[in-house]
């Protein structure tokens, strides 16, 4: 019998072949098995592997062809966070280097970036979280992270440092990001941004209040994101 924190089938082959492009096992061109390899492969019906590979394929990871198979595109490539996409995902795990700032520790809360709390959030607490993320060696993102504690064992205990929180979360505790809502506010850099940034005092910061919605009903979790665009564009699909 399964464990009830067993990955469904589909996810462990997403996953399985997620991290093999990710880790350039999977190189970009390189064809993957066909459809009936991977159902040998993973002891998996075809419809099985097809809901795999369709999520891969939405995410920019593969690209599927007709009558030639499953063909890798690679990491997906840019900044595109303003589509919900992970920092992790959105550049590339080989350019990004993630700080951690303060926690992951349970506090209380009242608020979460200017989104109303529900009573059972406000009564569980939140799961606290501060990342400094740098691309190339140059800080670009500061980002703090308000999780419900809900369902979420050992999470104080889990390492961060250079870690993607999106993955964590859907790996451990099957828990993926479906959208949400966000605020967008152009801000100066603060003395705390100005060090974090190395800017002066006046220059200008994109200040992101995020809602994110998630698989589980009713849960959400909340981050305010801090990004110097000096350097970089960011992007976003509607």
């Amino acid at each position: 019998m399964a464990k009830s924190n067993e990955l469904p089938i589909h996810k462990k082959i997403y996953e399985s072949i997620r991290k093999n492009i990710t880790e350039g096992v999977y190189k970009k061109n390189d064809m993957l098995a066909s459809e009936n390899q991977l159902c040998k492969m993973h002891n998996a019906t075809r419809p099985t592997v097809r809901k795999a590979l369709e999520r891969l394929s939405t995410e920019g990871y593969i690209t599927r062809r007709q009558g030639k198979g499953s063909i890798v595109k690679g990491i997906p490539s840019g900044i595109g966070i303003l589509s919900f996409s992970g920092t992790t995902s959105a550049i590339g795990q080989e350019n990004l280097i993630t700080k951690i700032i303060e926690g992951p520790e349970l506090r209380e809360w009242n608020t979460a970036f200017t989104f109303q709390l529900t009573d059972v959030e406000k009564e569980h607490g939140c799961l606290y979280l501060e990342r400094l993320r740098l691309i190339n060696n140059s800080p670009v993102f500061f980002d703090v992270t308000m999780i419900p504690n809900i369902n979420l064992p050992r999470f104080t205990q889990k390492k961060f440092e250079n870690k993607s929180l999106f993955d964590i979360l859907r790996t451990n505790y099957q828990i993926e990001v479906k959208g949400g809502e966000q605020k967008l506010l152009a801000i100066t850099a603060d003395e705390r941004l100005q060090k974090f940034f190395n800017v002066k005092q006046g220059h200008p910061i994109l200040q992101l209040n995020r809602k994110i919605a998630t698989n589980k009903p009713d849960f959400y979790f909340y981050s305010q994101v801090y990004c110097n665009t000096e350097n970089y564009t960011l992007y976003g699909t509607f």
